[in-house]
């Protein structure tokens, strides 16, 4: 029975995963960093408003989806790193 070794990931998380399948942690980290972006986003949307009345231009939307993006990937809020722990879990009960 071979163990989990110990992947460490860009970001914030190292998390265990089975030997020799970089290639689907690092996808599992892409979909949980994205994942994390979307949630940033609509955090953002919800924000702006308040700060900036009701005045929007049409690209307000666009730069929060890419704004959220940005964060998610230098770190994010931690949001990436719980998803990807889960799925992970989820992977070794399957």
């Amino acid at each position: 029975m071979s163990q989990p070794i110990e992947v460490q990931l860009p970001g914030n998380a190292g998390a265990a995963a089975a030997p020799g399948k970089p290639a689907e942690v690092a996808a599992l980290r892409h979909a949980a960093q994205e994942f994390e972006a979307v949630f940033l986003a609509q955090v953002l949307s919800r924000l702006n408003p308040g700060l900036e009345g009701d005045e929007q231009t049409p690209f307000h939307d666009m730069f929060n989806d890419e704004l959220a993006r940005l964060i998610s990937r230098s770190g994010g809020v931690g949001v990436a790193d719980a998803v990807m722990k889960e799925m992970l879990k989820s992977q070794e009960v399957a």
